[in-house]
Parts: C-alpha cells; structure tokens; sequence
C-alpha cells in the first residue's frame, strides 16, 4: 500500500489552470474521458476563473479508473486520508498540496452516469450533465452544466466558495438563486 500524501499544512496550494489543464491533459493522452465538478466546473461555465482553487474534481468512468490513479501516482500522487472516502468518491493529492477529487461513475445503456452502489440511492449524471463544454483558458473542456452545478450546490452547510459560485453561476445562466442562497 502506498502512503499517504503529506504536505506542510500550513502552506496554501493553489489548483491553477495550468494544473488542472496539465491533469487534463494526462488523462486525454490515455484516452480517459473525465469531466470537471466543483469549482473548476463553475469557473469553465464561466469562461473565466474567479477564485483559487484548493482541488479539481473530476467525474470520472469506472473503467479508467485503475489507469488515471495509476497516472496520478506516476507522477507523485498519493491517497489523501479523510472521513468520507469511498471507493466513488476519494482524493488523492501529492507533496505540494495539489489535489483531485475522484466522483467515480458507471454509464448505463441509457447514457446516465450512476455514481455509487445502487444502495446510494438514484443519484445519477444524466446524459445532458455528460454533454456540456467550458473553457478554461479558452480550451473547451467537458463540465458539468450550469443548471447542474447551482443544484448540487444545495442541502448542506454553505461555504463562502459556494455562495459565490452559485451566486455567479445564477447571475450569469439566469438560473434562479436556490432559496437557501438568498437567505445569505
């Protein structure tokens, strides 16, 4: 088992473009197919970045999951120990504190993208949330969709990052403000 990734706490590591492109990049180069969540998702909706990025997650297929892990480690990537580590969701991060939040899915006949067991409940991509393109530095890149991200922003404790994000995203899409927002 590899140990886990240990990086100076105390240090703030950014998850610039040019870091997200590079991993970007990396999983392109082996044919994977990953789409961006979180905040990285809102900022390619965007077209622009508006705040620093501590992860990138991504939306990954079952089936590349062994090859982009493997990737990632290649180059210094390690598990990062946390309380809510699934097999579908975990992290991995390397020694400057750069993260990747891995939301692992299984595509069915019908295009959906199941994320967890089926005891998870029915929480599943849609096709159209597999679909849709950012940009990033101006380089198109498969995200999760505008309406998509402001709903899966809801129903737990709001982060300042979050009120931004989704305050940002309904202005730009014309998306209405989730009621827990406004309340902000």
């Amino acid at each position: 088992m590899e140990a886990p990734a240990t990086r100076d706490v105390g240090a703030l590591c950014e998850m610039r473009a040019a870091d997200a492109l590079d991993i970007l990049d990396r999983m392109t180069a082996l044919g994977i197919q990953i789409w961006l969540d979180g905040g990285w998702a809102v900022d390619a909706c965007l077209g622009r970045q508006t705040r620093p990025h501590g992860d990138l997650d991504i939306v990954i297929e079952e089936r590349h999951l062994a090859a982009a892990v493997d990737a990632l480690m290649a180059i210094g990537y390690r598990p990062v120990p946390r309380d809510d580590t699934r097999p579908w969701n975990f992290v991995l991060g390397d020694t400057a504190g750069h993260e990747v939040d891995f939301h692992v899915i299984v595509i069915d006949a019908a295009g959906r993208g199941r994320y967890g067991p089926p005891d998870l409940g029915d929480f599943a991509y849609e096709p159209e949330a597999l679909a849709y393109f950012g940009h990033i530095q101006g380089r198109p890149v498969a995200c999760m969709p505008p309406d998509w991200l402001v709903r899966w922003h809801t129903g737990y404790e709001l982060r300042p990052n979050d009120i931004a994000d989704v305050t940002a995203l309904s202005a730009e899409f014309a998306i209405p403000l989730p009621a827990e927002y406004a309340q902000q």
